[in-house]
């Protein structure tokens, strides 16, 4: 079987994913599409808006169809650094102290609403998102592969939040928002309230083919016009363009390198073994919005992050 070949035959597959989220998960079609980019690409996923959307209720969804450690954490402004990576237990038995490991160490770690805790406690996610490893006192601990956060937050409270760092925030490969569900999606939803909560989901990827799908993305053909469109779409919030005045500060080296590979992850999700420039178009949003950090000069005109995307995807042409 070629690499093709493979590609539809696991995008078939990725298909009864959809397939099957969609008995539990009525709306959420982009999210879910994100969230196996997320996972595809091995990044990390913030995703925003009210409560009550079923945020927490998707990802939990998804868990069940991966053969992954899944392990979840609510944020609390009480939360410490050591509840999330380790601790030191004292055993009366023996009269000593030894390391407690907690949640940080599995595959598929839920930072439930991560802008309630403070900046202390989203630190202590840092050296595990970027490097995979978790160093406690003088010893580092590498991560089990595939390790994953994906992270929700709440925009619309502000009472004991506290905002994500930007250097955390570029950690993450993506940035989803989740919208209301339309007048039909919400009539389908009240009719089958019922058999929606008695679904029980299959698994139905296992961590080995997670790992061939990695293997497939990224040898994805990519050509140097594509190259060149990522490079200028990236340049454009860096050199003094129509948008300078509302940006505080242009996107990083991460930006490119995260549109590349989501872009890479959407054609493997549409069976193809090359990239389009509907690939980049389409996962521009997600990569660039938590990204694209605006001035006080963009909130005073009620510029949003989503315009600045949209006026850079419309003046710069693919040559």
């Amino acid at each position: 079987m070629d690499k093709l070949e493979k590609i539809q035959s696991f995008s078939m597959k990725i298909d009864t994913i959809y397939d099957e989220l969609g008995q539990k998960i009525i709306w959420q079609k982009t999210l879910i599409r994100d969230l196996l980019i997320w996972l595809f690409c091995s990044g990390h996923i913030l995703i925003e808006w009210a409560p009550w959307l079923a945020k927490t209720l998707t990802v939990d969804s998804l868990s069940k169809t991966l053969d992954l450690d899944f392990k979840r954490i609510q944020f609390t402004p009480d939360l410490l650094p050591s509840d999330l990576v380790w601790n030191n237990i004292y055993n009366p038995s023996k009269n000593e102290f030894y390391i407690k490991s907690w949640p940080i160490f599995t595959n598929f770690l839920l930072a439930d609403e991560i802008n309630r805790a403070p900046s202390k406690v989203q630190s202590a996610l840092l050296e595990s998102m970027a490097e995979k490893q978790v160093t406690i006192w003088d010893t580092t601990f590498k991560l089990e592969k595939p390790f994953i956060v994906l992270a929700t937050q709440n925009p619309i409270e502000q009472e004991w939040t506290f905002s994500l760092p930007e250097a955390q925030l570029d950690r993450f490969l993506l940035k989803s928002i989740v919208d209301y569900p339309t007048e039909d999606e919400e009539l389908k939803i009240l009719k089958n309230i019922s058999s929606i909560e008695k679904v029980n989901l299959k698994k139905l990827l296992n961590k080995n083919e997670i790992f061939e799908i990695q293997d497939l993305i990224e040898n994805i053909e990519v050509w140097d016009s594509i190259i060149n469109y990522i490079k200028d779409i990236v340049f454009y919030t860096r050199n003094k363009t129509d948008i300078s005045k509302y940006l505080s500060y242009p996107v990083s080296p991460r930006a490119s390198i995260s549109l590349l590979k989501s872009s890479k992850a959407l054609a493997f999700l549409n069976g193809r073994d090359y990239v389009i420039p509907e690939d980049i178009k389409q996962m521009a949003y997600p990569i660039l919005r938590h990204r694209i950090i605006l001035n006080y000069e963009a909130i005073a005109d009620e510029i949003l992050v989503d315009n600045i995307i949209k006026i850079i995807l419309e003046n710069t042409k693919i040559s």
